[in-house]
């Protein structure tokens, strides 16, 4: 039952949902015929995840949060940290900021207690932006920090794909403090390894996910 829900995940990362669809349609049928409630559960979460990258934020977000309800009631354990993206596209997506904060909170709570730091740079990368979205007293340094600790992980993991997203983020924020030179330092090496592919990528980024990574726009940091 494992290949159905990697199935779904893959095709949505670049793109592809009609056949993410596919694929959960496939899974939930399968789990509903054998009572398992579990995978279930998954399925509907990733039903609600293609909903938002499909533009339908409000119903995908319903779907998504309704579904990651339900472990906590049956005694399932779901990893959050695996729909933190999802739930953050969605609140985003419906204007919900400080929703979407709440929701990288709980997912950088639940990735600690759980050891699940598999996506723990993303997560803190995530956080910072929302920080600067809010534009709350001190936001800047303390997403500084986190764009930093989220540099360290993702390096650590050789998640070239994340340690794009995460350079890129500082160097924006640099940049818009007059730190044109630093941004430059930081960021160009991380494009130059990028271009060569020497370390895995990681690809897929949610259509509302904050402040993205552009590696075609390598002349921005000029």
């Amino acid at each position: 039952m494992h290949w159905p829900t990697q199935l779904a995940r893959l095709r949505c990362l670049p793109g592809d949902l009609s056949a993410a669809q596919e694929a959960v349609a496939m899974l939930l049928d399968e789990s509903a015929k054998n009572g398992l409630i579990f995978w279930q559960v998954r399925g509907r979460c990733l039903n609600g995840a293609v909903q938002i990258k499909q533009g339908d934020a409000a119903e995908g977000l319903r779907m998504t949060r309704t579904a990651l309800a339900e472990p906590r009631q049956t005694e399932f354990i779901l990893g959050l940290t695996e729909f933190a993206g999802a739930l953050v596209e969605g609140f985003l997506g419906t204007g919900q900021v400080s929703q979407a904060v709440v929701a990288i909170d709980e997912a950088l709570e639940h990735a600690e207690r759980n050891e699940e730091r598999w996506c723990l740079a993303e997560l803190l990368r995530v956080k910072g932006e929302l920080l600067l979205i809010q534009r709350l007293q001190n936001a800047a340094g303390t997403a500084e920090d986190l764009f930093l600790e989220a540099l360290g992980w993702a390096r650590r993991q050789g998640a070239l794909s994340w340690e794009l997203r995460a350079a890129t983020s500082l160097a924006r924020l640099w940049r818009g403090e007059g730190r044109t030179g630093d941004a430059r330092e930081l960021f160009f090496p991380v494009i130059v390894v990028s271009a060569r592919g020497s370390r895995p990528l990681i690809s897929g980024q949610p259509k509302h996910w904050p402040t993205t990574c552009d590696e075609g726009k390598a002349s921005e940091w000029g």
